[in-house]
């Protein structure tokens, strides 16, 4: 009989240099080595299944498979000197439930979880499962020019927890699945004209009241709304549809489940043993030992795996100021200083460093994202130049800022006036995400709807203008689900949005305006295309506090039609309001927040109007406007 060639995918071979890159920290696809891995023949008929994982302080490794009926298992053999552990069950195939069975450091015997599990066992299950990809990827389009987009077209973000966003009556209170979701998600999104959809961690994680933050699976997507191929085709879709997809994703800290990272092989091998460097007091969770090569090359595997099998466009990076600090969230006596004495977390710098550097040497058309609530300096700077190397970062500070200053009565607003004209100090430091995400939501936050004071009619109106804001000062806007909606409730997890209101009064005017701003800023540059530089924006008026008034010109290249921002932040009228333009053309109100269809109350300068000569506020020549109440105006030269 002549035995079938076996023929081992790209993934399952474990070479010394593979060893070597483990140790030196350096290896970027430990997903293709690591883990479980399916043998096949040349005609796809499956001979077995090698697995591979990392535990050097073990005494011994058993790997247990089983389809429910059939249970097989063996003893894995050490590869000496790595800390490797590897073997093939000759009977195990795709779609087997799978454990190591690890006999740690002092005797004990605990089952673990693969930590480079590529699928995980529908929870409650824990267990990990043998993954054969199958999905049929159909956006090569996409792949090919998602660069060029960036670069093009403008970039807004619609944030999305996956669980709450489709669980409808539709679904019967269960989860969506990721197919369920797929078809309904584009076409929401593109309705809306965002760029890209954010995702909550989609990684495994047993608890789902963390939302996915207190990850487990770091190379397994969560088993609630489907498979590996499941998700690959949710993505896919959105793709074919022209939305980008990022990823949330979280090298801060891990879950302390005892079956999957914590204390893996008896020791504290993924998370520092010293509890002032290894436990994180806001979280209750493990902190991994960034100065651990293999750790780094866990996490940077981590990273690429998602980029490469699940074709992210991005990856946001959650709480990267817990890892910046060593004293983050700690009283005096409670964390320990770096080698130079400071506060600064060394090695997760020089991680942060090494992890931009492999994704945009490996996928240069792919962006990370960093949400790092400080003023470290750098965050977008590339590292070759000192900085940290991400390409964008979370403005935390335009946030709280500017949600304190809305929530306040109009009659106020004009004693803080400086919480809108602050950022202008720092805008041009970094190149930011504007977000208003689930963080301020929840836990008692209320909604961006109310939030907003005064009587319906005027919490309507606030939240346009915070979202015309939003949208016209420099930064990509991000929004959390729900907010295009002026949903009322409160996000909880357990529930879901309230889809009754998508086409109710006062919130149809809020989805039309949130559309509307996406519309313009693909067909006005101005809008975005120098977000980064300072030449992009120009303050006409930005000490009215009087009347709380801010007006902003907007620029792009010199092909592209300059445009004129006007923000009334009070409930007022305010008629032959004159502001200074750059230039003696005849300007017409291109967008207006109080407009009928938005359902406001219609006030507004809708005839094009001539520049005056009589200059104003520094400029040639002028405009006198009326400015509706709580609303943002933005004019343009006439075309």
């Amino acid at each position: 009989m002549i035995e079938p060639v076996t023929v081992r995918t790209s993934e399952g071979e474990l070479g010394e240099l593979d060893l070597y890159l483990l140790a030196e920290g350096t290896h970027r696809r430990l997903h293709h080595v690591l883990g479980a891995h399916c043998i096949i023949d040349n005609d796809g008929n499956e001979l077995g299944v090698s697995f591979a994982v990392w535990a050097p302080n073990a005494r011994s490794i058993e790997v247990v498979a089983t389809d429910g009926g059939r249970r097989e298992s063996r003893q894995l053999d050490l590869v000496l000197g790595s800390g490797v552990w590897q073997g093939t069950l000759g009977d195990a195939r795709s779609g087997d439930i799978y454990f190591f069975r690890i006999t740690d450091s002092d005797g004990s015997v605990v089952d673990r979880s693969d930590p480079l599990a590529a699928r995980s066992e529908v929870l409650p299950g824990r267990r990990s499962v043998v993954d054969l990809p199958g999905h049929p990827w159909a956006d090569g389009n996409w792949l090919a020019n998602r660069g060029k987009l960036l670069a093009s077209a403008p970039m807004s973000t619609y944030e999305v927890h996956l669980g709450s966003w489709g669980r409808t009556l539709s679904t019967e209170g269960r989860f969506p699945t990721y197919r369920e979701l797929a078809g309904p998600l584009a076409d929401h999104v593109n309705a809306h004209g965002f760029s890209h959809v954010e995702l909550l961690p989609v990684m495994e994680h047993p608890f789902y009241g963390s939302w996915g933050y207190q990850s487990t699976g770091y190379f397994s997507p969560t088993s609630r709304f489907g498979g590996p191929d499941d998700l690959k085709f949710m993505i896919d879709h959105l793709h074919r549809e022209g939305i980008g997809v990022i990823l949330d994703w979280v090298p801060s800290h891990f879950a302390t489940d005892p079956d999957a990272l914590v204390r893996f092989d008896g020791t504290h091998l993924y998370e520092h043993a010293d509890p002032r460097q290894g436990h994180h007091p806001d979280w209750g969770s493990a902190i991994f030992n960034y100065g651990r090569n293999e750790v780094r090359a866990f996490l940077i595997s981590s990273a690429i795996s998602w980029l490469e099998r699940y074709h992210a466009d991005g990856l946001r990076v959650d709480a990267v100021a817990s890892m910046l600090y060593l004293d983050y969230s700690r009283k005096a006596g409670e964390w320990v200083p770096n080698a130079e004495g400071g506060r600064e977390n060394l090695d997760a710098v020089a991680f942060l460093r090494e992890f931009n550097d492999a994704v945009h040497q490996e996928y240069p058309d792919v962006l990370t994202i960093a949400e790092e609530s400080t003023a470290w300096p750098g965050v977008t700077t590339a590292t070759n130049e000192g900085g940290l190397g991400f390409d964008l970062k979370w403005d935390m500070g335009w946030m709280h800022d500017t949600l304190e200053y809305v929530a306040r009565e109009p009659l106020y607003r004009r004693w803080h006036h400086n919480e809108l004209t602050f950022r202008s100090i720092y805008a041009n430091t970094e190149r930011f995400v504007l977000p208003l995400s689930h963080d301020e939501v929840v836990h008692g936050k209320g909604t961006l709807l109310t939030k907003q004071p005064g009587d319906a009619w005027q919490r309507f109106a606030n939240l346009k203008t915070l979202f015309g804001y939003q949208w016209t000062t420099p930064g990509s806007p991000l929004l959390f689900m729900g907010g295009e909606m002026a949903v009322e409730r409160e996000w909880n997890h357990e529930a879901t949005l309230d889809w009754s209101l998508h086409d109710a009064p006062g919130h149809v005017g809020v989805r039309r305006w949130v559309a509307a701003l996406n519309t313009l800023a693909k067909a006005e540059p101005a809008m975005w295309r120098l977000d980064e530089s300072p030449d992009g924006f120009e303050w006409v008026i930005a000490d009215d506090a009087d009347q709380s008034v801010l007006a902003y010109l907007r620029f792009g290249n010199d092909h592209d039609r300059p445009l004129l921002v006007v923000a009334n932040f009070t409930a007022e009228v305010r008629y032959d309001y004159r502001i200074g333009v750059p230039t003696a053309q005849r300007w017409v109100e291109v967008l207006n927040s109080d407009s009928a269809i938005f359902e406001g109350s219609g006030v507004g300068t809708s005839d094009p109007q001539v520049a005056d000569v009589a200059g104003s506020h520094g400029r040639s020549h002028s405009l006198s406007l009326t400015l509706p109440p709580l609303a943002v105006v933005i004019i343009a030269p006439e075309v």
